[in-house]
C-alpha cells in the first residue's frame, strides 16, 4: 500500500504551492519570537533604592548617607531595601551633627523602605516592577510571572493538540493566533500585577500552541524533501528572526505599556494568512473527508501546473487510514515496556535541561555588564549560526556524538564564566553568548535525536511526553536566574553542571545515525546496559531522519 508522501508526490517538491505554504507559516512563526520573550524587557529590574521624601526634614549631607552600603558579590553596593531610621537622621539633622563625624552612621538603626523606592531611569522608563513595587520582599513575582507564563504554554499545547487532532489544524491554528493578539492587547491595561499574571497566563496558552499547530500543519502539507528544511530552518530561523526584532522595539519604547502595542500589533500580520494558508489534507484524509482532501490537492496541483491523477486516493488506501486512525496506543503500552520507559525517561530529562538552560540564558540577557538591547540582541542573532550548525551535525554526525558535544560545549564553557576577572566583563558577555550556541544547538538536536530513538506506533506519545518535561524546564528557569540576587554565579553553576550531566548521560541512549527508524515497540533499540532488543542495520537515507521530526505533535 502507498504512504501518503508517495500519494502525493505528483505535486513535486518545491513549486510555487510548496513555497506559499512554507514561507506563509514561517511568517506566521515570527511573531513568536516576540510573544512572552517580552518579559525580558517588561519585568527587568532597574538600579534602586528606599525612597527619602523631601519633607522628611533632613539635610543633605544625612541624606547622602540614609541609605546603607551593603556587600553584593565582592562589591559594596547602596542597599535596595533598607535605609536608616529616617527619625533618627532627622534629629541628628536638627542638632546639626555631622555623619561619621559626630555620629557613626553604621550603628544607626535601619528600617525598610516604608515610603517605597526610587528607581533608577537610566535605561526604562517604567517596567512593571516600578510600577508595583515587584522588589524585595516582592522581588519573587517577578520570576513567578514568567513561570505562570509558561505554565500556560503546559497547558495550552497539551488542549490545542487535543482539539488540532479533533477538529482540524487550521481553525485551531487561527483561534489561537487571535486569542494571542487579543490576550496582549488586553495586558496593556493591567490594573495589577495579579491582573497581568493571569493574563499572561493565556497569552502563553495561545501564544506558543499556534507555534506547534503551526509546526504540525506544515510538517503535513509539504514533502519530505521541503519539510526537513522547514521543520529546521524555517521554524526556529523565523522565530529568532522575531526575537532580534525585539530589542529594537525595546529601545525606542521604554515604557512597558508602550512596548506591549507592537507586540499585540504584531497579530495583524496574521490577517492575509487566512486566505493563504489551507487546511492539511493528510488530516482531512483521517477524518474520512476525501473530497475536501483532494480538493485541497487539486488547487495545488493546478498552482503547480502539474498533472493530477484522475483517481489520487483509492479507495483500499481511504479504508487503510481510517483503520489506522482507529488503531491507538496509550500510556500503558509504554510502562509495559521496560525500555521504551527508560529511554522516555533520559529523554525528559534532557528535554527539561536544555529548555531550561535555553530560556534561562535567554531570561539572563539584561543581567550582563552593559547595554541590555545590544546584549539582548547578541544572544538572538547568535542562533542563527546554531541553527545551522544542528543541520550539519545531523546530517553527517553519530546521534550521540550530536547530542552530547553540544551539551558539554553549552555546559562546559557556561561554567567557566565564574573565573572570568570582574574588571574583563565582554569576555563573561563572549563566553555566555559561546554557551547560548551550544544549548541552542542542543535544541535543536533534540527533536529529531529523541523521535528516531522511539517506534511509530508510540512515538508522538512519547514526544508530547518529553514536551510535558520541557515545559517544566521553562517553568523552573525564571527562578534560576533569580538565584543569582543570592550569587551572582549561582545559575551559571546550576545550568553548567546540568547541560554536562546531561551530555554524559546521552551515552546511555542508543545509537540511531544510519539506521531504519523503528515502527514497532519489539523493533525499539535498548537503553545501554539494559539488554538489547531486536532491530534492524539497514542504512537509512539522512532525509527518513530528519523527516521524523514531522510527527512530534509536541
Amino acid at each position: 500500500m502507498r504512504e501518503y508522501d508517495e500519494i502525493t508526490s505528483f505535486l513535486g517538491t518545491w513549486g510555487p504551492f510548496q513555497r506559499l505554504v512554507f514561507f506563509s507559516l514561517a511568517f506566521s512563526i515570527l511573531p513568536n519570537g516576540l510573544v512572552g520573550i517580552y518579559i525580558v524587557f517588561v519585568a527587568d529590574t532597574p538600579p534602586h533604592e528606599c525612597l527619602v521624601p523631601e519633607e522628611s526634614n533632613i539635610s543633605e549631607s544625612w541624606r547622602n548617607v540614609s541609605v546603607p552600603l551593603v556587600l553584593q558579590d565582592g562589591v559594596l553596593k547602596r542597599s535596595s531595601c533598607s535605609r536608616y531610621r529616617l527619625d533618627l537622621l532627622r534629629n541628628f539633622s536638627r542638632l546639626n551633627y555631622a555623619p561619621d563625624v559626630d555620629v557613626n552612621v553604621s550603628q544607626i538603626q535601619q528600617e525598610g523602605c516604608l515610603d517605597g523606592w526610587k528607581y533608577s531611569k537610566e535605561i526604562y522608563q517604567s517596567t512593571i516592577v516600578t510600577e508595583w513595587d515587584l522588589v524585595c520582599e516582592n522581588e519573587y513575582k517577578e520570576p513567578l510571572a514568567s513561570s505562570i507564563y509558561f505554565l500556560g504554554v503546559l497547558v495550552g499545547t497539551f488542549i490545542s493538540g487535543q482539539l488540532s487532532d479533533r477538529y482540524g489544524r487550521r481553525p485551531v491554528l487561527f483561534a489561537t493566533m487571535a486569542m494571542q493578539t487579543l490576550t496582549i492587547f488586553i495586558q496593556i491595561f493591567s490594573p495589577s500585577w495579579e491582573a497581568f499574571s493571569a493574563i499572561f497566563f493565556f497569552i502563553g496558552f495561545s501564544g506558543f500552541s499556534n507555534y506547534v499547530v503551526g509546526y504540525v500543519l506544515g510538517s503535513e502539507i509539504l514533502s519530505p524533501g521541503t519539510r526537513a528544511v522547514f521543520c529546521s530552518l524555517g521554524v526556529f530561523m523565523a522565530s529568532g528572526v522575531g526575537q532580534m526584532f525585539l530589542p529594537l522595539f525595546a529601545y525606542f519604547l521604554r515604557d512597558w505599556r508602550l512596548l506591549i502595542i507592537p507586540m499585540a500589533a504584531s497579530g495583524l500580520l496574521y490577517i492575509p494568512l487566512w486566505w493563504l494558508i489551507p487546511e492539511s489534507p493528510r488530516w482531512l484524509l483521517s477524518q474520512g473527508r476525501v473530497e475536501e482532501a483532494e480538493a485541497i490537492l487539486r488547487d495545488a496541483a493546478r498552482m503547480n501546473k502539474v498533472p493530477v491523477p484522475e483517481v489520487i486516493f483509492t479507495p483500499a488506501e481511504i479504508m487503510e487510514a481510517q483503520e489506522k486512525r482507529e488503531k491507538r496506543y496509550n500510556m500503558l503500552d509504554i510502562l509495559r515496556s521496560r525500555q521504551a520507559m527508560a529511554l522516555i525517561l533520559v529523554c525528559s530529562i534532557l528535554w527539561m535541561v536544555i529548555t531550561m538552560s535555553y530560556f534561562g540564558l535567554l531570561f539572563n540577557t539584561t543581567n550582563l555588564h552593559g547595554d541590555p538591547y545590544f546584549n539582548f540582541f547578541l544572544s538572538a542573532i547568535v542562533e542563527i549560526p546554531a541553527y545551522f550548525m544542528a543541520l550539519l551535525l545531523l546530517k553527517f554526525c553519530p546521534r550521540r556524538f550530536c547530542q552530547s558535544s553540544t551539551l558539554f560545549l553549552g555546559g562546559t564553557i557556561i561554567l567557566l564564566i565564574q573565573l572570568v576577572p570582574r574588571d574583563l566583563p565582554g569576555v563573561a558577555i563572549f563566553l555566555e553568548m559561546v554557551g547560548k550556541f551550544g544549548i541552542t544547538t542542543a535544541f535543536c538536536v533534540v527533536y529529531a535525536v529523541t523521535a528516531e530513538l522511539f517506534p511509530t506506533v508510540i512515538r508522538n506519545m512519547a514526544m508530547g511526553t518529553c514536551s510535558m518535561a520541557a515545559r517544566i524546564g521553562t517553568i523552573i528557569s525564571p527562578f534560576i536566574i533569580y538565584l543569582g540576587n543570592y550569587y551572582k554565579y549561582l545559575p551559571y553553576l546550576l545550568i553548567g553542571s546540568l547541560a554536562v550531566f546531561s551530555g554524559m548521560l546521552c551515552f546511555v541512549l542508543p545509537e540511531t545515525f544510519g539506521k531504519v527508524l523503528p515502527d514497532t515497540l519489539a523493533e525499539m533499540q535498548s537503553v545501554r546496559g539494559m539488554g538489547r532488543s531486536k532491530k534492524t542495520t539497514m542504512e537509512s537515507s539522512t532525509k527518513e531522519t530528519v523527516d521524523v521530526i514531522q510527527e512530534a505533535k509536541l
